[in-house]
């Protein structure tokens, strides 16, 4: 006779899960056309997803006003196609210039950032907190070297990547219009696999999900987009060499929590400092009056207080992200930590739920 213990019962169902996982490995050929097939997806689901939540409070919006829902997302995919026109027009070439130009003269950038460190060496204030500032300046300028020829490749490969990408440019206007117009009976569609005692939780968990979610995507957006153009124009009043390539690095940096405005300011400080110290004097003035707006009186108006998350456990998830799905993971780590977050929560109050109901029975 087994015993019937709860320890054993969780050893007994963890051993299970394990001869599971281990004879999974074993046919793991047979996953390949699924994984094949989930790898060419992920991205344009991903990205209709997110252009979902930005688009469906302007499609409900046209729709309040007497246009029927399909002439709404027709009229949007309108504005969006003349938008994109538009950024083809008079912002591409001009970025697709700078992204030459500092790709090209990235050795030229190394060589300006090490006379720069060799000056601030021959300085007694600088030297004096310095035991060995020759080797200082040699590492420094080793890292950068290393980090803008990464920079490079990398941007040289994101061009390459999204123009060539045609299954992107292909798919997610049908993903995008099948979900804008049919993405309120998405939530039906899955409550039919909940058992039905368990159906009003599930509706009010994804009811809690979506509002999560469009509440950090639409916020987040507009912010880093604001702060973007405050940027930029900050640096166009300077005259910071490559603005709009700089701008555009630290805006998509920014759309990371809490350490993205740490991450966005790098690339800002490292060109300005190869241009002259008192570019990165001005250029950290435009940084941090543009955060300060952003954190001060943009955020409370825009974003509120729905990313209740801790900071250390924000840097904790995104690091980890980071290491295993590079800068997708990173993008995407706080909002699906956000809807685990919500389904553990859901899942032990209905355990609690069932506890306390066997206690009285």
């Amino acid at each position: 006779m087994l015993p019937q213990t709860r320890f054993f019962k969780a050893c007994l169902g963890i051993i299970c899960i394990l001869v599971i996982l281990l004879l999974l490995s074993k046919v793991s050929f047979l996953f390949k056309p699924v994984l094949l097939i989930f790898h060419i997806l992920i991205v344009p689901f991903i990205l209709s997803g997110f252009l979902y939540y930005l688009l469906r409070p302007l499609v409900a919006y046209l729709c309040a006003n007497q246009m029927k829902k399909t002439f709404a997302i027709l009229f949007i995919y309108f504005v969006l196609m003349a938008v994109l026109i538009l950024f083809l027009t008079l912002v591409w070439p001009t970025l697709q210039f700078q992204v030459k130009n500092f790709i090209e003269g990235a050795p030229l950038l190394i060589l300006a950032f090490q006379e720069q460190l060799t000056r601030f060496q021959q300085n007694r204030l600088f030297s004096a907190f310095l035991t060995n500032g020759t080797d200082f300046s040699k590492q420094l300028s080793d890292y950068l070297s290393h980090w803008i020829t990464v920079a490079s490749n990398y941007v040289t490969h994101v061009i390459s990547f999204v123009t060539n990408f045609v299954i992107v440019v292909a798919t997610v206007p049908i993903i995008l219009y099948y979900m804008l117009k049919e993405g309120e009976q998405l939530p039906s569609y899955i409550l039919r696999l909940v058992p039905r005692r368990y159906r009003k939780d599930g509706r009010e968990v994804m009811s809690d999900i979506d509002s999560a979610l469009s509440g950090f995507i639409v916020g987040r957006v507009i912010i880093t987009l604001l702060l973007g153009v405050m940027m930029f124009i900050g640096f166009l009043l300077i005259g910071l060499p490559f603005s709009l390539l700089i701008t555009v690095a630290a805006t998509i940096l920014n759309l990371i929590p809490y350490i993205g405005p740490i991450l966005g300011a790098v690339p800002v400080l490292i060109v300005a400092f190869a241009y002259s110290p008192g570019m990165v004097l001005w250029s950290l003035v435009v940084v941090l009056i543009a955060q300060q707006v952003e954190g001060s009186l943009l955020a409370p108006h825009i974003y509120g207080k729905r990313l209740d998350i801790h900071p250390l456990t924000t840097i904790v998830i995104l690091l980890v992200a980071g290491d295993i799905a590079g800068i997708l993971g990173v993008i995407l780590a706080i909002p699906l930590y956000m809807v685990v977050k919500i389904l553990i929560a859901r899942l032990y109050s209905l355990f609690l739920e069932e506890k306390v109901e066997e206690l009285v029975e």
